[in-house]
């Protein structure tokens, strides 16, 4: 499974003539002979990654580790994108005009390319003050009654909003917050991979989790995720993220049977290196390196530990290697987020309980497979589905109630069955146990939505996002609904469009992307996304979708189905 490591490639901002079409990147638009055609994100990164190197072949893997930097995405998703690029373009791959298929090798823009001036633009705004008079009138009033749709559907969209909003600075995590903004903050850079290797590389992807996980169950400690160098941000955190004190980064090398880890710890004030290490030995020593490499950090590190708290972080999730392997090429699996992805991630945490029937994070990671079946109508019997996820995440939570997943999957579970106080409670728990838990933040802001205080989910998503500044896609889709139904649809558009970014087949942004299109008035836009919607999934059926969802606040549920309804969903 292919995984972006390389920096993508820096987006241009001029306009492009490929073949027939003139190419807006910035608009993710094409337009030629009156004919407009609006492109998803991907698709249009990938249609000028050819274009800036028309003739040239660029192999699949080049565009995967480019265009999906720094996520893990199956072979299929370029594949999807570029059949979604043909048909906009008009083209056939058994006689490509512009995207032609190298057997075994990739693809090349065969059409000719020009870059063309910023302020060549064939489409112009109409300027009131040169237009005849009546056009001038007619016009004019085509605004108005333009403006006079939008401030409609802004009053239905945002009618009883002021019942169910609550101000953010009465959010229920704030103690928690306060306190935590007070530790010295520690950032953890990922660990890179030398070489290529898919298993050295899902390997420094779990060493790299599990210390995230281990320091923060170190009180005194606040500890962040933070963006990879190359990858998106450049290697620093968001301009509102805590102010850094300490970072860890360190390399990862398999040969064979044999583990090379390479560990450093910075002033990040000074960039003075306070520690560094070389761990040289067995792959079957991975679990001894995790728990000597903590330990060591800790005694650098100026956070009070007691002897209990060193027995609690020193506790591994499995001593099974190869146990360990399949819990994360599960979590891979997992993060694609369709059937087949989902049927592959089961299997895979499946043979780690058998091999370690201990190992809690594994059995929440079943459980989430199930909780999917549910959600998407991947299973024949969705209610048997979600009885069974409930079951297997009781049981994660029983074998290791001290690690954050647990409370996490619990949550999540007991929200897909709509009863979201007890899943509140548990990330409550979560939160307060490991204050630097971005995910149980996320996943509260993503409840809160769901019963109708969608207030309360801004500052907690902002949280989440400071304690992982490389956050995924579901962290901005999450973020982008709860300004839906606050009414603030450029913030709502500017997150799901950054959801779209890093996942364009997930089905959820496409259906809210719709949702504000049609209430800022853009029905094209909106019969767009409908249109992906379909192709996404046929058959797709707006109020089946809501039958599962798990959304219990009726204005918002009501708005969803009057909206889906519109759009012929």
């Amino acid at each position: 499974m292919p995984v972006g490591t390389e920096s993508p490639a820096k987006p241009i901002e001029e306009r492009l003539q490929v073949g027939r079409w003139s190419v807006e990147p910035a608009l993710n638009r094409l337009s030629a002979a009156g004919e407009t055609v609006k492109l998803e994100p991907k698709a249009m990164a990938v249609l000028v990654y050819l274009a800036i190197r028309p003739g040239q072949l660029v192999s699949r893997e080049e565009l995967l580790s480019t265009v999906w930097s720094g996520a893990v995405v199956g072979d299929d998703s370029l594949t999807q994108v570029v059949i979604k690029l043909r048909k906009a373009l008009g083209d056939a791959p058994e006689d490509a005009a512009y995207i032609q298929t190298i057997s075994k090798g990739g693809y090349r823009l065969v059409a000719p390319v020009v870059r063309l001036a910023k302020n060549s633009s064939a489409s112009v705004r109409p300027d009131p003050e040169y237009l005849h008079a009546e056009h001038r009138v007619q016009w004019i009033a085509g605004v108005a009654v333009v403006a006079l749709l939008l401030l409609a559907a802004a009053v239905w969209w945002n009618r009883d909003e002021r019942a169910t909003g609550v101000p953010p600075s009465q959010a229920p995590t704030a103690s928690i917050e306060a306190a935590r903004m007070a530790q010295p903050t520690i950032a953890v850079r990922p660990f890179e991979s030398l070489g290529n290797d898919p298993q050295t590389v899902l390997l420094a992807r779990g060493i790299t989790e599990d210390l995230l996980t281990d320091l923060s169950k170190v009180s005194g400690l606040s500890v962040v995720g933070f963006a990879p160098m190359g990858g998106r941000g450049g290697g620093r955190v968001q301009s509102d993220a805590l102010p850094i004190r300490y970072l860890v980064s360190g390399t990862v090398q398999r040969a064979g049977e044999h583990l090379r880890l390479h560990a450093h710890l910075t002033d990040a004030q000074t960039g003075k290196q306070l520690w560094s290490e070389r761990f040289d030995r067995r792959l079957s020593g991975l679990f001894a390196i995790q728990n000597e490499l903590v330990s060591k950090l800790l005694h650098m590190l100026p956070a009070k530990v007691s002897e209990a708290e060193l027995r609690r972080v020193a506790q591994r999730h499995t001593r099974n290697l190869d146990a360990y392997e399949h819990f994360q090429r599960g979590q891979s699996a997992l993060l694609i987020r369709q059937k087949a992805g989902n049927e592959t991630a089961r299997d895979m945490f499946r043979l780690a309980v058998t091999l370690d029937p201990a190992f809690a994070r594994a059995y929440a990671g079943l459980a989430l497979t199930y909780a999917a079946d549910y959600r998407n109508g991947w299973t024949g019997d969705g209610a048997a589905a979600l009885d069974r996820a409930f079951e297997i995440a009781r049981t994660a939570h029983e074998i290791s109630p001290d690690i954050p997943e647990t409370y996490w999957v619990l949550a999540y579970v007991h929200a897909q069955r709509r009863q979201h106080e007890q899943a509140l409670q548990y990330l409550e728990t979560a939160v307060r146990l490991y204050p630097s838990f971005a995910d149980g933040y996320a996943l509260m802001g993503s409840v809160n939505t769901f019963v109708g205080r969608p207030a309360y989910t801004v500052p907690l998503l902002r949280t989440a996002m400071r304690l992982n500044p490389e956050s995924g896609y579901l962290y901005f889709l999450v973020l982008g609904r709860a300004y839906l139904f606050l009414g603030d649809l450029e913030q709502a558009r500017i997150n799901l469009e950054q959801a779209l970014s890093r996942n364009p087949e997930y089905l959820e942004t496409h259906i809210y992307m719709a949702v504000a299109d049609l209430v800022a008035g853009n029905k094209e836009s909106a019969n767009w996304q409908a249109e992906e919607i379909r192709a996404l999934q046929p058959g797709f059926s707006g109020r089946r979708w809501l039958e599962t969802y798990p959304m219990t606040d009726v204005t918002q549920k009501t708005k969803l189905a009057q909206a889906l309804d519109e759009l012929g969903l």
